[in-house]
């Protein structure tokens, strides 16, 4: 249901209590309370049966008696009581609730439901949102709706607060007003049963008030539909989130290192990282960084500057600065030139920046503004020790002047407390972020450098993957099918290294042997030295049991290895089934690195893809990082960044570096197979070799889980549809392709805007557009496929490369009711019927995924395409002081 009717629970123009009391410290009665305390402009209406009126205002009996449907009803009942309430609310007309009532899921009713699945099914006939159960409520200040049982109110402000646990609310909310931080919004989740993270992200990405979110984080439960918020809201404006559960507890054994190593804390990082959201630690942080961050400017790169007064603090700062993999930023020649002008001879001569001790107010205004003015410097922190030859107040007012002289970003640490608190009020009046502590401060910088980065891998526009790039999807699926026809979810060795094979991943050739005779014949026609693989369903790490015997020269050297393989199995696990040998040539790379690549599947994301450095020690070194498929080439190259062996992979002294391009398409190819193969569940490739000639899987392990779902709907990020793609002859005998636009079609992007007439800019535009900026292009071209869908018409040019010749798009409301749509073709291939195709491919589309409506404004003077949408059976309807005609399908209608 979405954004279906949330403007009646976070904007009500009328509120009940139901269950409303004079009891003290009754939760009816602190609700009451709080709506009275809080102003609220509309009608409160308690109801209660067994009083007339309940804190002076006159009471009902049941919600029938109420004299007009309430907006939003506060529901503070005992739970049995509360599905027949939903029921009637929901008859009378109410669309929001909030159920402040725990305990709904653990109780049942006489038929057996739990009474929260009772709960739903009452308030869906009535398409009733409910915030809850087991919540504190929420509050909106813009409105003066304190509809909560909170001990405190809170103070209006831009930013919004979300959260999972009702006891962090009331703590955020005591320490947020003692320290004067207002709220938009501040919602109470509880236990979530039907307004979730993804509903209220989409409801506050789209509202004006609201400048920040910050989310408390237990655990998701859609993690598309949040995933799909999340991005969203993310595009538009900060958010910062607190996640719960870091520490790994007791889990389940898993049967590869990749299951083992992809914690469900790792997996919560890569999808805040996805999504654009920044992830901090503790409740400090989330507020230092909203602050920080909703006051920020565009920041062009990490480098810092830091001024001082102390050499001590400038130190401290550049320790945390760098322990915390920031960077401090290199002053040019001519920046050090004009310091020596301006400070005395013993300044620093370097950065940290000491000014000096007794600096006055113009010497660090002076220092500040030579600083800003060095290309090599991102921002700025300006430090601070009080010192009894100038005060505080007065240093901060000429930095505050400094500061509006450049567009870079400044921060400001003003030490001690009561000498350092005018100049903070200052600061604070200003907009320049302020903090206590040189490690605060340097720690917010830090933020906003990481907050940069998840921003630019949103907007990144990555190159594709090898065109040459054709999976035998046929081949790994027939593999999957007979291991499953035969009753086996793990693959032997030489099956799953044939699925990489299908996969185009390069693997060591691998024969298998039924016995140690066999197996000397398998080595003889490999050529020796070889290497001799146990082959065991029931054995997942073959070394740790001495499963792998390396180097062997000769067949009398096969022989003994298999059976003393044999034998030790024999002893070690004599349950388990050995069904041979697998023997492969040995591999020598002297300067190849062991890495790990694999891919798991999160009981909450789905699968995800895993990379770090390999061998028999993984997780004892762990080194890894995971990523949410589907990867292109860019999100690759992230991934591999966020370990500690990608250093290495650089390469040092006289070992050269890696092929990146191949260890990239490699994590592309298996990010693919997640994509295609459902039944994957996990894999296992370790080691896999690379060096500067490519990369090398020597061992493969895959287990299978069977399901009925499609492989594109086990990913929590929707993956490219591939399938919506087809090809159109147009009027000119010229053959285009029409398919779902891709993040790489950036540049063909561009090169299609500026074929375009202004007329046709106007057009779809509706004003003066002269070129797209990058970040602009990149959100046409980087679409959530789960909410928008943009088909463009691409053809091979004269000089062989892809152009854009058209562009039909339509975005849809998270509700799935309604979608507006943008048409654009090229202007000189107007006239061939590309327009009519691309339109009629777009309602095929949204008629397609259930989309009830089609929307669009139109010019008056484009009257080719208001030709068009009549054609098509869209109505026209002018729209009143607007030059515009508004035009509309049914798309419930053939």
């Amino acid at each position: 249901m979405s954004q279906r009717h949330l403007d009646r629970l976070f904007h009500p123009t009328s509120v009940a209590v139901i269950g409303a009391s004079d009891q003290a410290h009754s939760v009816g009665a602190v609700v009451m309370r709080n709506l009275l305390a809080g102003n609220f402009a509309g009608p409160i209406m308690p109801v209660n049966p067994k009083h007339a009126s309940i804190a002076g205002v006159l009471s009902y009996p049941d919600v029938g008696a109420l004299p007009v449907a309430p907006d939003l009803a506060v529901i503070c009942t005992a739970p049995p009581a509360i599905p027949e309430t939903i029921a009637a609310l929901g008859a009378r007309g109410t669309r929001a609730a909030v159920v402040i009532t725990a305990g709904l899921s653990r109780q049942k009713g006489a038929d057996g439901r739990s009474l929260q699945q009772a709960m739903l099914e009452a308030a869906r006939p009535h398409v009733m949102r409910v915030l809850g159960p087991n919540c504190v409520g929420l509050l909106v200040p813009g409105v003066n709706l304190n509809a909560s049982f909170a001990h405190a109110a809170a103070l209006p402000g831009r930013i919004a607060f979300v959260s999972q646990s009702g006891a962090l609310c009331t703590a955020v909310l005591d320490w947020a007003r003692s320290a004067g931080i207002g709220f938009s919004h501040f919602v109470s989740l509880g236990d979530s049963a039907d307004v979730d993270f993804g509903d209220v992200l989409d409801y506050l990405a789209a509202d004006a008030g609201t400048r920040a979110i910050m989310i408390y984080v237990e655990s998701v439960s859609q993690a598309r539909k949040f995933m799909s918020a999340a991005r969203g809201a993310a595009r538009n404006k900060p958010v910062v989130a607190i996640k719960s559960g870091r520490v790994r507890e007791a889990e389940q054994a898993a049967a590869s290192h990749t299951g083992a190593l992809a914690g469900n804390d790792e997996v919560y990082s890569a999808a805040f990282r996805r999504a654009g959201i920044l992830r901090v630690d503790t409740t400090a942080e989330l507020f230092e960084a909203v602050e920080t961050l909703a006051r920020a400017r565009y920041l062009p790169g990490e480098r810092l500057a830091i001024i001082t007064n102390g050499g001590g603090p400038g130190v401290m700062a550049v320790d945390d600065l760098i322990r915390g993999g920031g960077q401090l930023a290199a002053f040019a020649p001519e920046t050090m030139a004009a310091l020596d002008r301006a400070l005395p001879s013993i300044w620093s001569h370097g950065n940290p920046l000491d000014v000096v001790g007794d600096a006055p107010a113009g010497r660090f205004s002076d220092a500040l503004r030579i600083v800003a003015k060095d290309a090599g410097v991102d921002a700025l922190l300006a430090m601070h020790a009080p010192t009894a030859i100038v005060p505080a107040a007065e240093v901060a007012e000429a930095v505050i002047q400094a500061s509006k002289e450049t567009r870079k970003n400044v921060l400001t640490c003003w030490l001690g407390r009561d000498a350092a608190a005018p100049a903070r009020r200052l600061f604070a009046e200003a907009g320049l972020p302020t903090f206590d502590t040189p490690d605060s401060a340097v720690r917010a910088f830090l933020h906003m450098a990481e907050y940069r980065r998840s921003q630019e891998l949103l907007m990144e526009t990555p190159p594709a993957a090898a065109e040459d790039f054709v999976p035998d999807t046929a081949a790994a699926r027939a593999i999957f099918a007979r291991a499953l026809d035969a009753g086996r979810i793990v693959l032997t060795e030489p099956e799953a290294k044939a699925v990489l094979a299908a996969y185009r991943i390069p693997v060591v050739r691998t024969l298998q042997a039924a016995d140690g005779e066999a197996a000397v014949r398998q080595a003889e026609a490999l050529g020796f030295p070889v290497a001799l693989k146990i082959l065991s369903p029931d054995i997942s790490h073959k070394s740790d049991v001495g499963g792998v015997a390396l180097d062997l020269e000769g067949p009398n050297a096969v022989r003994r290895a298999a059976a003393a393989m044999q034998a030790r199995i024999a002893r070690l696990k004599p349950a388990a089934r050995l069904e041979g040998f697998t023997v492969q040539p040995m591999v020598r790379r002297l300067n190849a690195s062991e890495l790990i690549l694999g891919v798991a599947t999160d009981p909450i994301f789905g699968p995800v893809v895993l990379f770090g450095q390999g061998g028999t020690a993984v997780e004892v070194i762990e080194d890894r990082a995971v990523a949410l498929p589907p990867l292109n080439l860019g999100l690759a190259r992230e991934l591999v960044s966020r370990t500690r062996v990608a250093k290495l992979l650089a390469g040092y002294r006289d070992r050269p570096a890696i092929d990146h391009a191949a260890l990239q398409r490699t994590l592309v190819q298996v990010s693919q197979m997640v994509i295609d193969l459902p039944e994957l569940a996990e894999l296992d490739i370790n080691p896999l070799f690379a060096d500067a000639d490519g990369v090398l899987a020597l061992d493969a392990r895959i287990r299978l889980a069977p399901t009925s779902l499609r492989a594109a709907e086990r990913l929590s990020i929707s993956p490219y549809p591939q399938d919506l793609a087809e090809a159109l002859t147009l009027g000119s005998g010229r053959t285009v392709t029409l398919r779902p636009i891709r993040p790489e079609d950036e540049p063909a992007h561009q090169a299609f805007f500026s074929h375009l007439k202004p007329e046709d800019v106007r057009f779809r535009f509706f004003g003066v557009v002269r070129q797209l900026s990058h970040s602009q292009t990149a959100r046409f071209t980087q679409i959530d496929y789960d909410r928008e869908m943009a088909f463009i018409a691409t053809a091979a040019a004269a000089d062989g490369t892809a152009e854009t010749l058209g562009v039909a798009r339509s975005i849809s409301d998270p509700d799935n009711q309604q979608c507006e749509f943008a048409i654009i073709v090229r202007s000189d291939m107007k006239g061939q019927g590309l327009g009519s195709a691309l339109m009629r491919k777009l309602i095929r589309y949204a008629r397609g995924r259930g989309t009830q409506t089609m929307v669009g404004q139109v010019l008056y003077e484009n009257r080719p395409m208001l030709a068009l949408v009549e054609r098509l059976g869209f109505t026209l309807r002018s729209m009143p002081g607007s030059d515009a005609v508004e035009v509309r399908l049914d798309l419930t209608r053939p």
